[in-house]
């Protein structure tokens, strides 16, 4: 394979222009790209997004999002030169900075900007180094060399740009780079990569012939999610859709297990009542007390009846007393699901 071209250097580039060069290159002349982040979009695997979102942001029908982690994301660049140090100091590899934007030899769409480089000490090989950051709670993710699938596609895609062998990750979610530093190794895999780039060329094919994909394999939650994004509030006064008959089984499916939710809440309610119907001696005699117990010969019942107190704005007050602050900080959140009932005909 043939090494990568290097389109423009992108040091001290504006964000807006550097986008503008991600999206169609420095020239403007390639109509459709994928950038290492997207690989996994593409895949239905990003947590983020999906290939729907990412379609219709390609096309220019949508724009993207507002991040709304936008300061985490933020905190993540501001780390990538510490976890790049850290893993120089503890590897030994000499790691440098390279600001080109890069396109694949093979496939024009294809464009990559690396978060570093690096020569192995070991035999002065080239290598493509990922840095990430996370919270404690996915550091788990990470545990025992073990790597993210959305990152594993992402650094795959990287190294088959750069016309690289090897590629390593630079994860820090602490101050102790003894414990809170993970640096797995990956080498290139020729048939992995071919099954990545089979799949991002369909996908190209998708945008140049107009066959946006569905949310076929994508999590449910994150797919519901999206499709809010991209279609926003319902519309009061259109035409009620015509469903087709292969959307029975689904929809069945719908209506039966939201009876079954709805029998779940009215038997919730049912045992609530006569917890509370049972709570009244028991409160009598507990007055003022936040604790009591009784023992048996075989065990012991504990019974709390702690008060719990809550302090929010009173939004009536706020209303009435200052009206303009009211407006600034009132949010309106809007969501919609899917309900389904059974008319006999």
């Amino acid at each position: 394979m043939a090494a990568p071209i290097m389109l423009c250097d992108t040091a001290g580039m504006s964000n807006d222009r550097w986008l503008e060069c991600r999206m169609h290159g420095p020239k403007g002349d390639i109509p459709y790209t994928v950038g290492g982040s997207d690989v996994a979009a593409i895949f239905g695997v990003s947590p983020w997004t999906t290939p729907l979102e990412l379609w219709l942001i390609k096309k220019g029908r949508m724009k993207p999002p507002k991040k709304m982690n936008a300061d985490q994301l933020a905190m993540g660049h501001m780390l990538e030169p510490i976890a790049a140090e850290w893993y120089a100091r503890k590897s030994g590899n000499h790691v440098y900075q390279d600001t080109g934007l890069y396109q694949h030899a093979d496939h024009p769409y294809a464009l990559a900007n690396f978060d570093r480089k690096y020569i192995r000490v070991s035999d002065g090989d080239d290598g493509i180094l990922e840095c990430k950051s996370c919270t404690y709670h996915k550091a788990d993710h990470w545990a025992d060399g073990a790597i993210p699938l959305y990152y594993d596609f992402q650094l795959r895609f990287y190294l088959s740009v750069g016309d690289v062998q090897h590629g390593a990750y630079s994860c820090i979610w602490g101050n102790n780079p003894e414990n809170d530093l993970a640096m797995p190794e990956i080498e290139r895999d020729r048939a992995m990569e071919d099954m990545i780039f089979e799949r991002l060329d369909e996908w190209i094919w998708s945008l140049e012939n107009d066959k946006p994909p569905t949310m076929s394999g994508v999590a449910s939650s994150l797919a519901m999610e999206s499709l809010a994004r991209i279609y926003g509030a319902s519309q009061p006064g259109l035409p009620t859709i015509e469903f087709p008959r292969k959307y029975e089984r689904s929809l069945r499916q719908i209506a039966m297990l939201q009876g079954k939710v709805r029998d779940c809440e009215s038997e919730i309610k049912l045992y609530e009542k006569e917890i509370e119907a049972h709570s009244v001696r028991i409160a009598e005699l507990m007055k003022e007390h936040e604790h009591g117990i009784l023992t048996t010969t075989t065990d012991k019942l504990l019974i709390d009846f702690v008060t719990k107190r809550t302090k929010r704005p009173d939004s009536k007050a706020l209303k009435t007393k200052y009206p303009t602050v009211y407006a600034d900080v009132i949010k309106e959140s809007q969501s919609r699901k899917v309900k389904v009932s059974v008319q006999p005909i």
